[in-house]
Parts: structure tokens; C-alpha cells; sequence
């Protein structure tokens, strides 16, 4: 099993370019399984996930055609609505199959989904809004079966704003019979990304980026050409780390009003921001200020986003208060920082971060994606060799990170 071996010390500098967002690219991926015509995406990154999910597409039918970072689907063959436990055990973004597939073939049997172990992430709220469209759910033997004759519009209302039940019910909802409302409903940038694509497609749909959005359903969708959004929290994990080094950076393809919260926190940390129209600049100071922030949908500032920040707080001036409000367990990283010498304390969904004047390397292992992260940060500023275990999470969504970095002047390598 591969791992990142890094020496610390180094201040990033240079330029690099993001990647396609993940987040974005996963749920528009499945937006081809709603039309028989084939559907082109550029700007897709090349990560472990995406391979996994048009792993799946394949098997249930999808021509996929792959060249660096241009996919084409053609769903015109699709004839095995099911999602199996082995394809999607590892990727909880496997349930967005869930609502196209319902749409356009009236069925779907879609394993319940694995991923992260950052806490309960339950799909009750997909099961409810397809069920109030007219759908027959049932769960059985770890799968969600679900069949209908054609959805119909209604009114919907997600108990809780969930980024993923958005994105399903939005896809569901475009070959319904009249209109749906989705009030609650999320409004990260991917979701605009997605109403994009979909409008793109020939979809109906207004209101994407406001928690209420309007979807009148077409008798059927057509191809397009659609390029994924630039991932804003890739963007967020570079910035993070030439802070932490005290570096200055360009990232070049991608957009700053995706990541005001993140930016506004660097700002208070020190660091000068400054956004271009397709690129952002930041220089850091030889020490950050620490930064207290609290997580909540956007646009508030990310849970994707809490990682990295704990990790630049382990090393700036005085002590930061960092409270979790998103997922339950998402603070399985901060044992791992406190092998490499952080001062983190943790109370329920808070945990309260001293600063230090150094961090020291050791051998640490990752838990879930965004921890994976946070350690790669740490690893960077710690004196010495970091070892990071269990990358496997990294290579979910971090497209070339060892690449990226060594292009800033870090000194990164993948050892097995």
C-alpha cells in the first residue's frame, strides 16, 4: 500500500493549476444516465473515485469514452439499473444513480452507500422526496429498490439541507410529470454546477444557488457539452498549505467567490489574498495568527475545509477554537496531529488548538479524505520526515497532490 513520505521546512512558492472539481463531477457524471444521447464533460479530474463511478456506469450499461480530462457517456444502451454493494461499498456519491435511474428507466436497485467514516450520513432524505414524486421505495438486504410508472412533480421539503439529496431529487425531477419545488433546499456552487449541466441538457430548472429551487419536467433530456467547475476545496487545501509554510503561491484555473469563508479566515490568519479572474494569489506571513471558525452549509465556511485549518492552527500564534456542527466524528485527524506535537484538545464537537512553535515528523495514518489533507499540511511546516499512512483517501480527491506540491519546492514523494 502506497504512502507519502515528506520532509518538512520548505516554503512553498510557485504557480500550479486545480483541477476539476470532485463534488461537481460526480453527480454530473450520473446526469448522463438520464438521456439516450451521449454527454460530453471536460475539466474532470483523473481521481480514484471518478474511475470508480464510471466503473459502475459501465456495468449498468454506459458506453464511457476517457481521454485526460474529457469524458463522454452514452447512456443509449443502458439495461442494468443496479448499483451493486461491491462497486460502490468504498463511494458514497454511488447513491446519486439513485434518482436518474428511477427517472429513466422507472427503476433502480442502488446498494447503500459506504465512504469516509466521518459519521451518519443517512439517505432518508432522497428515499422521502422520490416517495412524495409518486416512487415505491423499499430497503431490503442493504439495498434501496425503488420502481414507478413516471415521477410527478411536488412540493419537497429536505428535513435537513443535504448537498446529495439535492442533487438526486433535482436529476429526479427534470423527466417528471409537472413541476417540483425543493425548498431547504442546498446551495454549494456544485449544485449550480449540476442545474448548468442540466440546463445544458435541455432540463428546466431555476433558482439553483437559493435554498429553493423550481424544476419543471421535460419528456426527455438531450446531449451537451458541459465543463466541470474548478474544485474550490482543493483550491482551499493549497492555500492552507502555503500559509502554514509561509509561502507565496499562485493557483491558476480557479475562482476565489467559491471560497469567500476560507479566504476571509486567511485574511484574519495574515495571509494576503488576492483574486484574479481566473486565478488567486497568496502570501503568508513567517507565522500565522490562530483562527477560531465554526462549520455549517455553505455558504459558511465548509466542513471540507475544517481539517486544514486545524492543522495551520497547530502552528500559528495562540489558541483557536474550532467547533464541528456538520458531521459527528470528524475530528479523527487531531489524535494523528498530536503525534506530530500539536496541543489540540478536544470536548464533544469542539476542540480547542494551542499553537506551537514547531511540529516534529513522525509516521501518522490517515482516516478519511479531508484528514488525509490536514496531515499532508502538518507534514509540510513538521521538522524532519512526516510518513503518511493509508493514502488511498488522498488519491479520492487529490488529483497528482504529490505533483502539485513538488512544483511548489515541497519535498514529497509516494513510497510503497
Amino acid at each position: 500500500m502506497d504512502k507519502l513520505l515528506i520532509q518538512g521546512g520548505t516554503h512553498l512558492s510557485g504557480e500550479i493549476a486545480i483541477s476539476g472539481a470532485k463534488n461537481a463531477a460526480l453527480p454530473i457524471l450520473c446526469a448522463a444516465l438520464l438521456t439516450a444521447e451521449p454527454v460530453t464533460f471536460t475539466n474532470v479530474p483523473q481521481l480514484k473515485d471518478i474511475g470508480t463511478l464510471l466503473e459502475l456506469l459501465a456495468q449498468m450499461g454506459v458506453k464511457v469514452a476517457r481521454e485526460a480530462d474529457t469524458v463522454t457517456l452514452d447512456a443509449s444502451g443502458l439495461n442494468n439499473p443496479v448499483a451493486p454493494y461491491e462497486m460502490v461499498k468504498t463511494m458514497r456519491a454511488s447513491i446519486l444513480v439513485l434518482g436518474p435511474l428511477v427517472a429513466r428507466c422507472g427503476e433502480a436497485r442502488v446498494s447503500l452507500p459506504g465512504g469516509c467514516a466521518i459519521g451518519a450520513r443517512p439517505v432518508d432524505q432522497h428515499i422521502k422526496g422520490l416517495q412524495a414524486m409518486g416512487a415505491e421505495l423499499r430497503v431490503e438486504h442493504g439495498y434501496v429498490h425503488a420502481t414507478v410508472s413516471r415521477l410527478k412533480g411536488a412540493r419537497l421539503f429536505t428535513d435537513m439541507v443535504t448537498v446529495t439529496g439535492t442533487e438526486n431529487l433535482m436529476m429526479a425531477a427534470t423527466l417528471a410529470d409537472g413541476e417540483t419545488i425543493i425548498e431547504n433546499a442546498a446551495r454549494e456552487p456544485e449544485i449550480v454546477d449540476l442545474a448548468n449541466c442540466l440546463v445544458a441538457m435541455g432540463a428546466q430548472v431555476s433558482g439553483a444557488g437559493s435554498d429553493v429551487i423550481r424544476i419543471r419536467g421535460v419528456a426527455r433530456l438531450h446531449g451537451a457539452t458541459h465543463r466541470i467547475m474548478p474544485d474550490r476545496i482543493e483550491t482551499g487545501t493549497y492555500l492552507c498549505a502555503a500559509a502554514a509554510s509561509g509561502g507565496s503561491v499562485r493557483l491558476t484555473g480557479t475562482r476565489s467567490d467559491y471560497l469567500d469563508a476560507v479566504i476571509d479566515k486567511l485574511t484574519e490568519a495574515g495571509c494576503e489574498v488576492v483574486s484574479e479572474p481566473d486565478a488567486i494569489r497568496l502570501r503568508a506571513p513567517a507565522r500565522l495568527n490562530a483562527v477560531s471558525l465554526r462549520t455549517a452549509p455553505y455558504p459558511a465556511f465548509p466542513t471540507d475545509m475544517q481539517a486544514q485549518f486545524m492543522a495551520i492552527n497547530c502552528v500559528a500564534k495562540g489558541v483557536a477554537m474550532i467547533r464541528e456542527t456538520i458531521f459527528e466524528n470528524r475530528f479523527m485527524h487531531a489524535v494523528e496531529l498530536q503525534r506530530l506535537g500539536a496541543d489540540i484538545r478536544i470536548d464533544g464537537n469542539t476542540a480547542l488548538v494551542q499553537g506551537v512553535d514547531r511540529l516534529q515528523g513522525a509516521t501518522v495514518m490517515a482516516t478519511d479524505l479531508r484528514a488525509s489533507a490536514s496531515l499532508v499540511v502538518a507534514g509540510l511546516v513538521a521538522e524532519g520526515e512526516t510518513l503518511i499512512e493509508r493514502i488511498y483517501h488522498l488519491d479520492r480527491g487529490y488529483e497528482g497532490l504529490e505533483s502539485k506540491l513538488a512544483a511548489l519546492g515541497a519535498r514529497v514523494r509516494r513510497v510503497k
